[in-house]
């Protein structure tokens, strides 16, 4: 085997050079290339697929039956390469016919193959063909083969698109209609906006991707990355725009990425490999990606988001496609499009002229949506196909609040979007008025709301809000974007500035949840697993790699000196987890008094139920916490088996079912007769119905995103608690059909305001 990924593909990309240097036709070509990748990954099958009139055709083969070469074909989502053309995944198996989506074509002989490996071929950001492996032996291909079939790809989609094999994208970028159309999207900044579409920037295409001279791309990436920090720099020196401090935490943080060595390192790795610069950042670019699609945590995945935007920005200098929509100047009013955006993208562009922001991807949690809020920008997100129904200078109307966009509206359609504008107006001025108001009944019961963070700066969520503190700190996101395991010391700087900032707000930090869909390739080297979300992960994985825990452990006591201290344990299924979890810290506790060190004045402990099966052993946990939070969204996908990362399942379930509501009902019943504090820290509790439905069970605290917080405390103001908890009491002791329609109704009876 290949001792690395670099080495293995620059012995593949140095025969490649030679084959596509040939004056042999295409077909010839890929003839020779199948040979190369199978004799250099020691594979007995390697197939070329290419998407032709819209069906992927077996184009080349090196072990399948030669008859078979542009007969088998497959619909885009047959068998295993039309499900990684489809979804642009890679699939890894050691039994194919094991993998749901396998379908068996007989006139390819592939029946005596038990492995199989696939990657897409990417052409403009979409899948134009399949590049796959086999062998007889039911075996998983290693990390460092994969890493070469992926590189091997990018090749290939240049060879095939110089040869012409492939459909060309053609209408695709352009709209198809002059008609008013309307598009969904998901909210990430409320407002609403009139302008004209502007898009970012234009594709940049990558038509070189094997490089004549490795030493000459390595120092036009070095140049280009320090063009790239200048311009940073530039950013954060220049960063004085009257919206507060919180312009400074992100681009203090956009920084750590523009200087991290380890993505320089990757890039560089690539380049070793015999790509370009172009096509070594854009390698790396898509790893990334694929690492994004694998993170089954909004928060965390939304992170990544910065170095997608510093990989586009150093792509434009390598290439010398400089121009933005921000350097061209916008000329009028305007919505900028664009596929995802970082925050220095954002703060480039002229505010007078930049009215609202419309992005293919996306979310609550970016830290574009941070800047864009402070900035008063609206931000529709999750806008799918914007190149096929939206052209350059269309009229948008933007509605962030309804999730919706408008191209090329009509006269009345503007009329109606100026008369919803006025009525907006007042409400958004009333939700800001809330913002140091307490959240309290109209029967006089306080409750406590909180915001879910995950760095530094989105502590200053709470003042934006006026929340009561932050409820759930994520604090595996610095380990998550670090290319080593992050020392004790950046730790307990990054808690100390944490709480710093919050001041006497509490903040509850989650210990470290890794493992599963957020693996740290320089930690984990586990196999991969099939079921991640319920695999070795959170509490299980810390309690066995304990060194990982007694170093947080010290940082988070050694941070919160003279202060409270709020931890709380992810993924705990049994008492005696959580036990030992305590005992830890306890005893690093004692370690650090013996050596004089200042501690917290006091230590409070609690624990994640997510896992169903805590919910048995109340009477076991209960006496040992000082609080419990429900994570709602774990929870529900393990009591319904649906995933909630699975498209086909997201309406499988519904939060306010009797199921859950009855549910959570056990555990708040006895967390309250015991004294413990109990809150709800998943996305449940941000959606005001939902949320009034776990008040009425009992529910007294809540941590939801910041966004939800206004229009959250409106509803807690209008409600009067002692009827909603007698009504959902009648409702669990007999459910109706529709549980979901009778809390609404009665909303609405009781003037429970859930706009």
């Amino acid at each position: 085997m290949p001792v690395s990924a670099a080495r293995s593909a620059r012995e593949i990309l140095v025969n490649l050079h030679d084959v596509m240097a040939a004056r042999s036709n295409a077909q010839a070509k890929l003839n020779s290339v199948v040979e190369i990748i199978g004799e250099a990954l020691d594979s007995e099958v390697c197939s070329i697929y290419l998407l032709r009139e819209g069906v992927l055709e077996l184009f080349a083969t090196r072990g399948l039956d030669p008859a078979a070469v542009h007969v088998t074909k497959l619909a885009l989502g047959e068998g295993l390469v039309g499900t990684i053309a489809q979804h642009n995944e890679v699939l890894n198996l050691d039994e194919a016919a094991s993998h749901p989506d396998f379908a068996y074509k007989p006139e390819t002989g592939e029946d005596r193959y038990h492995s199989f490996a696939g990657v897409p071929i990417i052409r403009r950001e979409r899948a134009v063909g399949v590049l796959a492996v086999q062998h007889a032996d039911p075996r998983r291909y290693e990390d460092v083969e994969i890493e070469a079939l992926q590189t091997v790809a990018m090749v290939l989609s240049e060879l095939i698109a110089n040869a012409g094999l492939i459909d060309q994208a053609g209408p695709r970028d352009r709209p198809q209609s002059t008609a008013p159309t309307r598009i969904a999207g998901q909210k990430l900044v409320d407002g609403m906006a009139v302008g004209c579409a502007v898009f970012h920037q234009p594709r940049i295409h990558i038509e070189h991707t094997v490089a004549e001279d490795t030493e000459a791309e390595r120092h036009r990436v070095y140049a280009a990355f320090d063009k790239m920090r200048e311009q940073i720099d530039r950013i954060a020196r220049e960063a004085e725009f009257g919206v507060g401090d919180e312009h400074q935490e992100v681009i203090a943080t956009y920084k750590m990425f523009a200087y991290d060595e380890g993505w320089a390192r990757r890039i560089n790795e690539a380049i070793d490999s015999g790509l370009t610069a172009e096509a070594a950042i854009e390698r790396v670019q898509q790893r990334t990606r694929q690492r994004m699609r694998e993170i089954d945590d909004p928060l965390l995945a939304d992170r990544m988001h910065d170095l997608e935007d510093l990989s586009n920005r150093l792509l434009r200098i390598v290439s010398g496609q400089m121009g933005t929509a921000a350097q061209m100047g916008l000329r009028q009013d305007t919505i900028l499009i664009a596929r995802n955006l970082g925050p220095a993208e954002l703060l480039e562009y002229d505010r007078r002229r930049l009215k609202g922001v419309v992005l293919e991807e996306g979310s609550l949690t970016a830290h574009v949506t941070i800047v864009a809020r402070a900035m008063g920008v609206p931000v529709l997100g999750r806008v799918r196909d914007v190149r096929r129904l939206i052209a350059e200078g269309d009229l948008l109307l933007l509605d962030v609040t309804e999730g919706t966009l408008t191209v090329r509206p009509t006269g009345a359609m503007e009329e109606a979007f100026e008369a919803s504008l006025a009525a907006r107006q007042k409400r958004r001025a009333a939700y800001a008025a809330l913002r140091d108001v307490a959240p309290v009944t109209k029967d006089g019961h306080r409750l406590t709301v909180m915001v879910n963070a995950g760095l530094r700066d989105d502590v200053a969520a709470l003042d934006v809000t006026g929340a009561d503190g932050i409820g759930l700190f994520r604090t595996e996101f610095q380990f998550l974007v670090s290319a080593t395991l992050p020392q004790r010391e950046r730790q307990q700087r990054l808690y100390r500035e944490v709480l710093d900032a919050a001041g006497a707000r509490p903040v509850i930090f989650r210990t470290v949840d890794i493992g599963g869909d957020k693996a740290l390739p320089y930690l984990i080297h586990a196999e991969d697993e099939e079921n991640p979300a319920m695999g070795w992960r959170a509490l299980r994985l810390a309690l066995e790699r304990d060194g990982l825990m007694k170093a947080q452990a010290r940082a988070l006591l050694e941070a919160a000196a003279g202060r409270t201290l709020n931890v709380m344990f992810p993924m705990v299924s049994e008492a005696w987890e959580f036990d030992e979890a305590r005992a830890l810290f306890e005893k690093q506790r004692d370690f650090l008094a013996s050596r004089g060190k200042r501690l917290p004045l006091e230590v409070k402990y609690g624990a994640m139920l997510e896992v169903p099966a805590l919910a048995f052993q109340l009477d076991l946990l209960l006496p040992a916490v000082d609080f419990l939070s429900i994570g709602t969204n774990d929870l529900t996908q393990f009591l319904f088996a649906a995933d909630r990362a699975n498209p086909k399942l997201a309406e499988r379930y519904d939060w306010l079912s009797t199921s859950i509501l009855r549910f959570l009902r056990r555990v708040a019943v006895p967390a309250a007769q015991a004294g413990v504090p109990i809150g709800v820290c998943g996305e449940m509790g941000g959606r005001p119905l939902e949320a009034m439905a776990l008040i009425g069970i009992g529910i007294d605290r809540l941590s939801i995103t910041p966004a939800a917080v206004g229009p959250v405390k409106a509803m807690i103001r209008s409600l009067d608690r002692g009827a909603l908890t007698a009504f959902i009491e009648t409702l669990l002791a007999h459910p109706p059909r529709d549980m979901r329609g009778a809390l609404a109704r009665w909303a609405a009876d009781q003037g429970v305001e859930l706009a």
